[in-house]
């Protein structure tokens, strides 16, 4: 059948085109936009009724008026060109080269929707992601094929955590290839500028893809790149056999744009004033991470996202807390500290941690040492704020053991470098000189005969 072109713009409506008398458009098809001047723009069918298509375009509607656009359907999806090559290069939000470099050429184009993960063939994760942060891999461990979103608020260092995690994220003993798929979205110039700078002086580039949207581009590129990321990512893991984290930021920029598109097509609106549907978009993200049977590649999430108003019960942190599997929560009152990473443990939760810890894993007194420096924290913080109220000159010789826990701990296992690599085995060390301040006759979460192996108390 020939492809028609339509001069039945009705209204235009932010990034929307509505068109009319459309015959058979279907949804997510493809759209070719020429303006009046003869410049071509691409765009997506988002919604089809009664012959009325809604168009959404990719890149401003400025210049574009009803009389003079034409738009042709042409009948296919978005798709977006995969390839080994693609390691190393820096893209923007529609998959296209912004590193000067040559376009990706490949006989593999795939559909940036992607398909829902059979909950049968899904394999259950286990292996140890290292990140080299010792609030991470200590008490709220990454495990391959899992999705656990950091919580920030505006301000936080959460860019240099994304780019230090990036850098150093690895899966021990394993000598199947990792690499990183970085998306970024709505960020400014100065913050491109920097993740790039990053991964490319310390060579973390040369195993990762960047895709990059600038908060001046247009918004319909952030609803599109995390699509344009996440089909990348299932490419290299499930076709090429690799390892691939995830990491996307930040995804309260994604939500506003996706209120804006819900708010241009005068949709009802849900709380907050985000769409109704935003559950349900935000699960098309994060369920693309995963373990698939018979497959050796895995997909490994770490969506960031800032707190509104440092609010945890904003929809964005709260509905990406119901998809996802825990969370890390960064702190304002330990960046105001000068601790760097900020991660506040007590909030903070990874509910598959136990099934990538352990004997074999990382090692056997992990979830005990965990355990037992979560309780023996929030001991010193309850602590803390009393003694705020009655002095510290009142609590007895033990509660003050504690209460120079709970600073001995942010000093020096929250606290670590910028550069700062930790291994597991560092990590779990530095647990156990801590709880040796403790009176050993405290230490209920781990094993006696762990106490005797790895416990720095000293022998009478």
């Amino acid at each position: 059948m020939p492809q028609i072109d339509y001069r039945t713009v009705r209204q235009i409506s932010g990034p929307l085109l509505f068109v009319e008398k459309v015959r058979d458009a279907a949804y997510n098809e493809l759209v070719e936009i020429t303006m009046e001047n003869g410049e071509k723009r691409t765009g997506q069918v988002l919604d089809t009724s009664n012959g009325l298509a809604v168009v959404q375009v990719f890149g401003p509607t400025s210049g574009m008026d009803i009389t003079g656009t034409k738009v042709k359907f042409l009948g296919s999806t978005a798709r977006v060109s995969v390839s080994d090559e693609m390691l190393g290069r820096i893209f923007n939000g529609l998959g296209e080269p912004i590193d000067h470099l040559q376009p990706i050429v490949s006989k593999e184009k795939i559909e940036i929707v992607g398909d829902a993960i059979n909950p049968y063939s899904r394999e259950e994760p286990s292996e140890f992601i290292e990140t080299g942060i010792s609030t991470i891999d200590g008490m709220n461990t990454l495990v391959r094929g899992q999705k656990l979103p950091i919580f920030s608020s505006a301000g936080l260092p959460h860019n240099r955590l994304a780019a230090q995690i990036a850098r150093q994220a690895k899966v021990p003993g394993s000598q199947d290839g990792f690499a990183v798929v970085f998306g970024a979205m709505g960020i400014t110039s100065e913050e491109a500028n920097y993740f790039i700078s990053e991964f490319t002086k310390t060579d973390a580039i040369s195993r990762s893809v960047l895709f990059l949207n600038l908060s001046s581009d247009p918004s319909m590129e952030r609803i599109i790149l995390p699509k344009v990321a996440l089909t990348t990512a299932e490419y290299l893991a499930y076709e090429r056999g690799m390892h691939i984290l995830v990491i996307l930021t930040d995804m309260t920029n994604y939500c506003e744009a996706l209120r804006e598109i819900s708010s241009a097509r005068e949709e009802v609106p849900g709380r907050r004033g985000f769409p109704g549907y935003m559950y349900t978009d935000l699960s098309t993200i994060y369920e693309r991470a995963g373990k698939i049977r018979g497959r050796n590649g895995s997909i490994t999430q770490i969506p960031i996202l800032t707190m509104p108003g440092d609010d945890i019960t904003n929809p964005i942190p709260d509905l990406t807390g119901y998809i996802t599997e825990g969370q890390i929560v960064l702190s304002r009152d330990l960046q105001r500290k000068g601790l760097y990473p900020p991660v506040d443990v007590l909030p903070s939760l990874s509910r598959l941690m136990n099934q990538g810890i352990g004997k074999g894993r990382t090692r056997d007194d992990h979830r005990g040492v965990a355990d037992q420096i979560y309780s023996a924290y929030a001991n010193g913080k309850d602590l803390r704020s009393l003694s705020a109220i009655v002095g510290e000159e009142a609590l007895g010789a033990n509660d003050r053991k504690y209460l120079k826990f709970a600073d001995l701990f942010e000093s020096k296992y929250v606290n670590q470098g910028f550069y700062e690599d930790r291994n597991i085995e560092a990590t779990l060390n530095l647990g156990w000189d801590l709880l040796s301040t403790l009176p050993e006759s405290d230490m209920k979460r781990v094993k006696s005969e762990q106490i005797a192996k790895y416990g720095k108390w000293k022998k009478e």
